[in-house]
């Protein structure tokens, strides 16, 4: 059982959400265009999304966010009920675990998610009932205790104690019932021994109620109402009679305020909300398009609907007017390639398989820019109706317009007039064996601007669209399985650096001069001495560092080139680069998969895995941190890419349950030093995280100093950026006043002064 205090659940917060976080703080960019479930308080409107949890408050209609960020234990909702009695919401996760947001903090019962229990132990329906909490799982009902936090019994109420699957929780004055897969069942309140299957008695199948699942079930005034198939019928004495049926899919069953609110919506688009009396007369149809899209769950608050839909986000309907609420954010997570530049990042939603092979994802390619999101996809571009599974993207340096690759649909250029394909009218190639298909899995511009294309399946894997507008194909003179390439990094020469999914391994080119194609020159690097000793032949992720080497993640570990001058001759080979663990020396991340590779301003490597995010020391000899989902906010162990915006040291973690970012202490040093920014400054009253003290000369010595001369604290820039707790070399406080910043280049030909004041 865990207890944190909630730190951040005040309006101000949501705004702080998107705000660039303090150096060593996160902040997350999960989607929440979704909403699959709602509930209400007296004073606020809570919807979950298939990610994260926002709320609206009635009131003022402020948006607020919650996530691991700021104190939820995980990531990923099944579904959210608030208990008025208590005070208390319910969350469940996908995973099924639990928590409760108290008046006092955030409690965890991590009970079912730790049980060894097989089986579907997914949460499907809450029934908060005074000191018990009574959750609808796929292995039966789960008895919590809601003043202990603790799971207090499990009734495994199948046929013959089987597990069966719970879709809902209910309970009148004389019985407990739960709609199951195999139909409603019930047993007395008086009942000694619930969790005995032999005490709970199957409804389905008598008094006219037809012996099939029950989806769901709830009481109206001590009535027992329980929706099957598309229809919903209510007990009367001991006969069931329908209540309501129109011939509509049917998505869920709610009763709110004395109302019955039944969510539907045809395969042909058509979507409402029924509003019955507690006789099953119809009160009120909410239909409008565009604005009631997929509703998965409707309530009532003070007179008004509040509808979680799947399509439009939380809907709020007030008489004749309809609002959609959908706070800023991606929409959906990111899983493809990212960058930075000029304080924008772009990201690709899309991605492919281990074999491969395309995953069909409409979401195309976000932007985040002046703490706003944007998104460039079928849905607000109609000219991409046929372009999916964005994976790959480049920022032209000549106008930061963006270069986007789809797996499947060519080339897209993100033009300010709209976007421009490359398929068919273009050098590009289809894929052997599938003549529709146009793959686009890497983009890099050179140091002229020319833009080189890796055109993964075709004939011709390597295209360059130059600065004047003229292209050139190329076709590696190596037999590839499918012909596969992708990402491309470009060295301190021009050579071109390419990874060869499939197993192939990893290609390095240099064209010479573009119009001579008899000066081309390749390699092909694979496992083995004198063949590139490569750790692995599966090459995941390439980059850059500051010394020019590079560096090469793979299903084995890391690897190093040194030797890029020489690169196409055949003494050119990766070093394998060791580091301690305890008493041992191993190779780099021997036996695991580094997926992606950052690089920082101070030249240190983030490095994404399955074991979440790894800092390591410039030469890979040392770990810095290790950010995992039990010691940080981080969202999933199984990180799949990495970038950093350099100017301000933020480092974007895309991992499978969405997207955060962490504000790391280096930044790139600045071509020029005429501006130096010291964040926060002043240093307020009571501040207790980290100064930053950007656009210092790259790995200078910096002082801090009273105005008398006197030093208080001495330490080295990361890149660009210096770093300080606000503490002297004892340890002690820095007192209020006003301190002096020089700052000195190895060389020592260039100092910088700035100033602090601390206000305590």
């Amino acid at each position: 059982m865990r207890y944190l205090i909630l730190l951040c659940l005040l309006p101000f917060c949501a705004a702080g959400q998107t705000s660039l976080p303090s150096i060593g703080q996160w902040r997350e960019h999960l989607p929440y265009q979704v909403a699959v479930d709602v509930t209400a308080s007296e004073e606020k409107v809570y919807a979950a999304t298939p990610l994260s949890l926002f709320s609206v408050d009635v009131e003022t209609m402020e948006t607020e966010r919650f996530s691991k960020i700021n104190g939820l234990s995980e990531t990923g909702i099944s579904t959210i009920r608030y208990d008025a009695s208590s005070k208390k919401l319910y969350i469940a996760y996908s995973n099924s675990n639990l928590d409760v947001l108290t008046p006092g903090g955030i409690r965890n019962i991590p009970d079912i998610k730790r049980s060894t229990l097989p089986g579907d132990k997914n949460i499907y329906n809450i029934y908060p009932d005074g000191s018990r909490c009574y959750l609808s799982t796929g292995l039966g009902v789960v008895v919590a205790d809601a003043d202990k936090y603790e799971v207090k019994e499990s009734w495994f109420i199948g046929d013959n104690g089987s597990y069966v699957k719970t879709n809902g929780f209910a309970k009148t004055t004389a019985f407990f019932y739960a709609a199951t897969e195999q139909g409603l069942k019930r047993t007395p309140l008086s009942n000694p021994a619930p969790a005995d299957f032999r005490t709970w008695q199957t409804v389905s199948g008598t008094g006219g109620l037809a012996f099939s699942p029950a989806r769901g079930v709830a009481t109206l005034n001590n009535k027992v109402i329980v929706l099957q198939n598309d229809s919903v019928f209510v007990e009367n004495g001991a006969v069931w009679t329908l209540f309501f049926a129109n011939g509509w899919p049917v998505a869920s069953l709610s009763i709110s305020n004395n109302r019955v609110l039944l969510c539907q919506q045809k395969s042909s688009g058509e979507a409402q909300v029924v509003v019955l009396n507690e006789s099953g007369t119809l009160q009120q149809l909410i239909r409008r398009a565009g604005k009631v899209v997929a509703p998965q769950k409707a309530i009532t608050v003070a007179g008004d609907y509040w509808i979680a839909d799947r399509s439009a986000g939380l809907v709020h309907v007030a008489g004749s007017s309809i609002e959609n609420f959908k706070p800023n954010s991606p929409q959906n997570i990111v899983l493809g390639e990212m960058t930075t530049r000029n304080g924008t990042l772009w990201a690709t939603a899309g991605s492919v398989n281990s074999s491969w092979n395309y995953q069909y994802n409409p979401s195309g390619v976000f932007t985040f820019s002046d703490s706003y999101w944007s998104a460039y996809n079928l849905y607000s571009l109609p000219q991409l109706d046929s372009v999916l599974d964005f994976v790959s993207v480049a920022v032209d340096p000549r106008d930061n317009t963006a270069w986007a690759g789809s797996f499947g649909g060519g080339l897209v250029h993100f033009e300010s007039s709209g976007p421009k394909l490359f398929k068919q009218n273009s050098p590009l190639g289809p894929t052997i064996g599938d003549p529709g298909s146009y793959r686009v899995a890497g983009l890099a511009f050179d140091a002229d601007n020319n833009l080189w294309v890796a055109n993964f399946g075709a004939s011709r894997q390597l295209h360059v669209l130059k600065s004047d507008n003229t292209w050139q194909s190329f076709a590696a003179p190596f037999v590839l399985a499918e012909n596969a390439v992708a990402q491309i990094v470009i060295d301190d020469i021009g050579q071109k650096w390419i990874q060869s999914p499939l197993g192939n391994g990893l290609l390095v080119f240099d064209e010479g001069a573009l119009e001579n194609p008899a000066d081309d020159k390749w390699r092909l690097y694979k496992t083995g001495t004198g063949q590139g000793n490569l750790p692995s032949n599966e090459v995941l992720c390439l980059a850059r560092d500051k010394d020019g080497f590079i560096w090469v993640g793979t299903t084995n570990g890391v690897a190093v080139f040194q030797c890029t001058p020489d690169a196409l001759g055949s003494g050119c080979e990766a070093i394998l680069p060791v580091i301690k663990e305890g008493v041992f020396a191993n190779y780099l991340f021997k036996g695991q998969e580094v997926r992606s590779i950052a690089v920082d301003g101070a030249n240190r490597k983030w490095m994404a895995t399955g074991s979440g995010v790894w800092l390591i020391a410039p030469d890979g000899d040392k770990v810095l941190a290790n950010y995992t989902e039990t010691n940080s906010p981080l969202f999933s162990n199984d990180v799949r890419k990495i970038t950093i915006d350099g100017r301000t040291g933020e480092v974007f973690i895309a991992t499978a349950k969405g997207l955060l970012s962490f504000r790391g202490g280096a930044t790139d040093a600045e071509e020029t030093k005429s501006h130096v920014l010291v964040f926060p400054n002043p240093v307020p009253p009571g501040f207790t995280g980290t100064i930053g003290i950007r656009g210092l000369p790259e790995n200078s010595l910096v002082k801090i100093t009273e105005t008398n001369g006197r030093l208080v604290y001495q330490t080295r820039s990361l890149g660009g950026q210096a770093i300080w707790d606000g503490r002297d070399y004892k340890g002690r406080k820095a007192a209020t006043g006003v301190y002096l910043v020089i700052a000195v280049d190895n060389l020592k030909g260039e100092q910088v002064v700035t100033k602090i004041v601390f206000v305590r």
